[in-house]
């Protein structure tokens, strides 16, 4: 049976079209997920006098709470026994849950007392430590472009370390937990969905919330109930505000391609930094800022070698495309 040429053109037309859409919609979705990262600590500020161990153990909780009632709508529990079953997989959970948990106490801690500028560069040097990570641990090779980059990461790092006084700990906290958590993604692979994931990982940490609330309400400390009902709804609100992001941020992460996800990521930093800034009264001195420069600096030459190196993969899809056309006409 033969396809005459105009069937066979609207064919092929319509995958293109349903590829351009998806695309649309998951750098729409990424940077949404990145700017609702950017506000955070707007929203973490709002908490206080909430601290960083009450703040973590409140997102735990109701973000295990928002994603069962996700996997129950979705009748989607079929995956829990397997993954009970799999001991690798199970440790790699385990692993990721503990370093998400020190990166959000950290992330906290830094909002809550006035450091929200140096948990921003600890986003920013995040790409930088990764692909530090990836040659370090997986041994992975470099190109001179991402050589260049880590070493003018590693320059600025040591430009603010001279210029606070003392290592930037927060930063280097927040970039090591997020790379290490990442890496440990890597390594269990796909075997989880975004929604599976996070489930799973807050489950892990259950018990730790709970033992942390027992705590603080031994010791009178918490802050739940006792600080009027706005400050109890926005520590429930800790379930969705964690939930949502991650399941976008899952979600663009399907539809296009990492690079391109990477670029989006550095809206999560320049929002952190603006709120910083401008919205909470954090200081700047014109030495910090050149320090950040340098960062940035690293991250153009960062980006731009990760965008050449996908432009010939692109062409030869254009070139495929055209192929097909002309054989259809």
């Amino acid at each position: 049976m033969t396809v005459s040429p105009p069937a066979l053109a609207i064919d092929t037309a319509r995958p293109a079209a349903t590829r351009r859409q998806e695309s649309s919609r998951g750098a729409a979705y990424g940077v949404v997920a990145h700017a609702v990262w950017g506000v955070f600590p707007l929203y973490f500020h709002a908490l206080k006098p909430a601290g960083a161990w009450e703040v973590l153990a409140h997102r735990v909780m109701w973000t295990l709470v928002v994603c069962g009632a996700v996997l129950l709508l979705r009748r989607d529990l079929a995956w829990v026994r397997p993954l009970l079953e799999r001991r690798r997989v199970g440790l790699g959970v385990v692993a990721a849950a503990l370093l998400i948990a020190a990166n959000w106490v950290i992330y906290v801690y830094a909002v809550v007392s006035g450091h929200v500028i140096e948990a921003a560069l600890g986003y920013f040097l995040n790409p930088l430590v990764t692909v530090a990570v990836g040659v370090v641990v997986l041994r992975e090779p470099l190109r001179r472009l991402q050589w260049l980059a880590v070493g003018i990461g590693f320059l600025a790092a040591a430009y603010l370390t001279i210029d606070y006084g003392k290592p930037p700990w927060i930063s280097l906290l927040v970039a090591l937990t997020f790379a290490f958590y990442g890496l440990t993604k890597k390594r269990v692979g796909a075997t989880l969905t975004a929604t599976q994931s996070l489930a799973a990982e807050t489950a892990v940490l259950l018990p730790v919330a709970l033992v942390i609330v027992l705590l603080l309400g031994a010791r009178d400390a918490t802050t739940f109930l006792g600080h009027g009902s706005a400050h109890t709804v926005l520590l429930l609100a800790a379930g969705v505000l964690t939930a949502v992001p991650m399941l976008l941020f899952g979600g663009a992460a399907r539809r296009i391609p990492l690079s391109h996800l990477g670029l989006i990521q550095f809206v999560t930093p320049v929002l952190q930094l603006l709120c910083g800034v401008l919205l909470l009264g954090e200081t700047m001195p014109p030495s910090r800022w050149i320090g950040f420069g340098v960062v940035w600096i690293a991250l153009t030459v960062l980006s731009v070698d990760t965008v050449s190196q996908h432009r010939p993969r692109r062409r030869t899809f254009d070139e495929r495309r055209r192929v097909v056309r002309v054989e259809a006409a």
